[in-house]
């Protein structure tokens, strides 16, 4: 079994890679950056209406209606799909976070599903690619992946390369007069200014997990773009 999840690993490794180079060398190829930010705006700016208790079904349903999209493409497939899968994960994770359904949703909790969401993008594009034979150079997936072990690990990579809100948002606490409001919004379940720091990261989310960019130790914290930055 190990030698099989290290072969698993290896292929969506390959994968990621050859989509980051593919889209390094045409950033609008497959319309995938585009529709990733329009979707992370989306998330944000809907994201009040679903801090109000609600039932879990009907939380997940309106999550994917109103941040999928109604799209035809393939990346706006993978969006959908993305949506849908960050709802059921949010949804699992509700009993120890106090996500929608209960008391609503706390900063913690949002910034989780929106780094979330982005990871999401990446390994649904992926799969719905070979599903629909794109044209992407990138090796077949294995006829067996019952526990989507290779859409998991790409998620689980992309996550570890996308800006957080919440630290972000700290951050931002030394310059701004009213420091202590946008310390607040991290906890506060209104989210508050939290989506709005979210929303101006949502370029900079979708071009690092996209490969179209790089973490880079010094630059903007404003949400403006760093230079070379696609534009949203």
């Amino acid at each position: 079994m190990p030698d099989a999840l290290e072969r698993l690993d290896g292929i969506a490794a390959e994968h990621l890679a050859v989509l980051h180079r593919t889209l390094q060398e045409e950033p609008t190829a497959f319309g995938l950056y585009e529709a990733a930010c329009a979707a992370g705006e989306r998330l944000t700016a809907a994201v009040h209406v679903w801090t109000v208790a609600r039932d879990g079904d009907e939380f997940a349903a309106h999550f994917t209606a109103t941040v999928g999209g109604e799209g035809g493409t393939v990346a706006d497939a993978a969006v959908r799909r993305a949506a849908a899968r960050s709802a059921r994960r949010l949804l699992e994770e509700e009993h120890s976070a106090g996500a929608p359904g209960g008391s609503g949703m706390s900063g913690e909790v949002f910034c989780l599903l929106y780094r979330g969401f982005f990871a999401d993008v990446v390994a649904e594009f992926l799969r719905t690619a070979v599903a629909e034979k794109v044209k992407l150079v990138v090796p077949l997936l294995p006829a067996l992946d019952p526990e989507d072990h290779i859409a998991d690990w790409i998620a689980e990579h992309v996550l570890h390369l996308l800006p957080n809100p919440c630290e972000e948002a700290t951050r931002r606490t030394e310059s701004v007069e009213k420091a202590e409001q946008v310390v607040s919004a991290v906890e506060d379940p209104s989210i508050g200014s939290l989506r709005l720091v979210a929303h101006g990261l949502v370029p900079r989310a979708a071009g690092r997990a996209l490969g179209l960019l790089s973490d880079r130790p010094s630059g903007s914290t404003d949400g403006t773009p760093y230079e070379g930055e696609p534009a949203a």
